[in-house]
């Protein structure tokens, strides 16, 4: 199916894009190209292939939500390069 200049231009005015005469030109071998491309698809004998969502099965990938303590407080104070009162110190950064 070979797209016609007014067609490529009344895709352009959809999606809100400026385009040259020349990007018209191009931009209607292109998407002529892939309209080819998703023709050929259609030809394709799909009526045993039974409707899906994706491609691969899907499981359930979350794990079980449980509290667990991953640092203790001296694990963390002792990768603090300094700290005070049980807190990370670090430069000042805003200026008064």
């Amino acid at each position: 199916m070979k797209l016609t200049a007014e067609q490529v231009r009344r895709v352009a005015i959809l999606a809100k894009l400026r385009i040259s005469d020349e990007e018209v030109e191009q931009f209607s071998n292109q998407l002529s190209s892939v309209l080819e491309n998703i023709g050929q698809l259609n030809e394709l004998d799909t009526d045993a292939v039974e409707p899906t969502s994706h491609s691969v099965s899907l499981a359930n990938v979350f794990r079980i939500d449980q509290a667990e303590t991953v640092f203790t407080e001296d694990a963390w104070k002792e990768n603090a390069p300094t700290q005070y009162l049980g807190h990370f110190k670090v430069p000042k950064i805003i200026e008064e």
